[in-house]
């Protein structure tokens, strides 16, 4: 029986160095993201921000970053069938009608998730 106490203590003890190291690990990249997303990110979103505001009222291609992708945009409003046109614009979000055959909606849509517009030549 004692044994077994010894042998949970040691499995307890390699445990809690992992986590420790992990912890550690994890902060580290938190601190890298915080720097990259504080100056790169910055300078793109003021570069997108001065663009939506020429872009309200036309119809656009929107390409959204891939984790960030809205199914209609994509199914419906970047095709030949449908447009998507921005009818609102401000610092966070970018409110979009999706003009499609199965009809309108709109949409709210955060600017960091927005990689590209493009404007649909008539």
């Amino acid at each position: 029986m004692e044994y077994l106490g010894f042998i949970f203590g040691i499995f307890g003890f390699f445990a809690y160095l992992q986590y420790s190291s992990l912890k550690k690990r994890v902060s580290a990249l938190e601190e890298e993201l915080a720097g990259i997303h504080g100056t790169a990110s910055f300078t793109e979103k003021r570069t997108l921000l001065d663009t939506i505001g020429s872009y309200v009222g036309k119809a656009v291609v929107l390409d959204l970053k891939e984790d960030c992708e809205d199914i209609d945009i994509v199914m419906y409003g970047n095709t030949k069938h449908g447009t998507n046109t921005i009818v609102d614009a401000d610092e966070d979000w970018i409110l979009v009608r999706i003009e499609s055959a199965k009809g309108n909606k709109e949409k709210l849509i955060r600017v960091g998730s927005v990689q590209r517009i493009s404007v649909i030549q008539d």
